[in-house]
């Protein structure tokens, strides 16, 4: 009798406990700057199914970590002055609101088109550094292209260059600590950013790393968004392989990825910020235009770690600033309500609004959220392509002539509002004619027009437009 009093004491507490902890999770949910949509999505779920849906969201639905925002403050450059900031245009402010530091015209970049031209590059990179190689990415997947790109970091890291690999704890799941061991054998170092297994404390399952940045020596880059596998790179030409772009960068914009490794790796790893490499930050501030390239460039870190969502209020400033053309292509399109909306306002003001998606991409999901989206906007008269030679993982935005916006982020809300993303924001015009050719190419591969769906699709895309914020 005693043990049956004992055990109804236990579940009424339990019982207690559990509701308390759901307020209380009810409460932060409210406080957060969600959109009413995942807000109470995410009530629904705590409230119908509090047993799934607490721990659930302790697993998955932190957005920002102020306590990691501290820590990394470091990605954040030196504000700008204020006699400066007044004759900012729209796009300025915000990025400067943020602590984005402006555009520099010191810079080359150069496109790397195919999968080719990629691995090519991140081979020259490896090969051609006397120092130090620092890789960010968000898979590098143990096939023949990632095998490849182990054995000859482990070279050079017995040649005595500094190798560090920083690899997402979700996207390289795949990707085995035995097949790094060569890497670490040879004296170079690797880390999972926010593993599967962590502590608590140490961030959250949901908020993965998906840069994608190469740097040899702190003088030269490449970033962009393909990761090391051989759908996205290869040696030789592939015809089942990925459209994606990367590019390369040398210039004073690469201390800005240099300062963005360093904060994600001192992170990850738990180390002390490092030093060294041939090519120093100042040294690369003393640079003059044309001494390096004339391109000009403005790198914007974007996710947890940093206390706005600067990445997507610049995608959305753009959008409503566009008069001309607003090309965007993105392997998954997933927006919110109010980027969607600025778009169809943008189409209703005269722009050109042109989206280039995949005509099935590899996440069915995410395909059937944004079909619907995308049927809106083209029932506005936007133009909708569909890219029938397979997938389309590149990242691009091309506002008028004056913007092209380039790097790791999809235009879904993943990766504007929970990942750890980077751009490069480009505004000279001999670079954006550049992207404008490229795109150009991209879209004589595609097919015009979203086809319409009956009411049982309705219903499906109605459904996967629900998940959407987490897709």
């Amino acid at each position: 009798m005693a043990e049956l009093v004992i055990t109804g004491i236990i579940s009424h507490l339990a019982w207690i406990g559990g509701f308390l902890l759901a307020v209380l999770l009810l409460a932060h949910i409210i406080r957060q700057r969600r959109s009413p949509t995942a807000t109470i999505a995410w009530i629904l779920f705590i409230v119908m199914a509090p047993y799934v849906g607490v721990p659930f969201y302790l697993i998955f639905g932190g957005r920002k970590i102020a306590r990691i925002a501290g820590e990394k403050a470091e990605i954040r450059l030196p504000e700008i002055k204020s006699e400066t900031a007044a004759a900012l245009s729209s796009l300025e402010h915000i990025l400067s609101a943020n602590d984005i530091p402006p555009a520099s015209g010191n810079n080359r970049i150069r496109l790397c088109q195919t999968g080719e031209q990629s691995y090519d590059a991140l081979v020259q990179l490896i090969e051609g550094a006397a120092e130090r190689i620092d890789l960010c990415f968000f898979i590098l997947h143990p096939d023949r292209v990632g095998s490849d790109i182990i054995q000859r970091l482990a070279r050079r890291a017995a040649e005595g260059v500094e190798v560090r690999l920083l690899l997402d704890g979700v996207g390289s799941l795949q990707t085995r600590v035995r097949f790094l061991k060569p890497l670490a054998a040879a004296g170079g170092r690797f880390c999972f950013f926010n593993p599967v297994l962590h502590h608590p404390l140490r961030g959250r399952a949901n908020l993965r790393n998906h840069r994608k940045v190469a740097i040899s020596d702190g003088c030269r880059v490449l970033a962009g968004g393909a990761n090391v596998a051989r759908e996205y790179m290869g040696p030789e030409a592939r015809p089942d392989r990925w459209r994606d772009l990367t590019f390369v960068i040398e210039g004073s914009a690469v201390a800005e990825f240099v300062r963005l490794f360093e904060a994600d790796w001192q992170y990850a790893s738990n180390e002390p910020p490092s030093s060294g490499g041939r090519c120093r930050e100042n040294d690369l501030t003393h640079l003059t235009p044309g001494g390096t390239g004339n391109a000009w460039l403005q790198v914007v870190p974007s996710g947890p770690d940093m206390p706005g969502d600067v990445l997507y209020d610049a995608l959305l400033t753009v959008i409503f600033s566009a008069s001309r053309r607003l090309w965007l292509i993105t392997p998954y399109f997933i927006p919110d309500e109010a980027l969607c909306r600025a778009i169809i306002l943008a189409v209703h003001r005269g722009v050109d609004v042109r989206i280039v998606v995949p005509q099935r991409s590899n996440h069915r999901l995410a395909d059937i959220a944004g079909r619907s989206y995308l049927r809106e906007i083209q029932q506005e008269g936007g133009t909708i392509l569909l890219y029938e030679r397979g997938m389309v993982h590149a990242k691009a935005v091309l506002v008028d002539n004056e913007l092209a916006v380039l790097g790791s982020a999809n235009t879904d809300m993943r990766s504007l509002l929970l990942n750890y993303e980077v751009a490069v924001l480009v505004y000279s015009q001999a670079e954006i004619q550049q992207i404008e050719a490229w795109i150009n190419g991209l879209m004589s591969g595609c097919k015009k027009g979203v086809a319409n769906v009956n009411a049982v699709g309705e219903l499906g895309e109605g459904l996967a437009r629900l998940l959407a914020p987490q897709l």
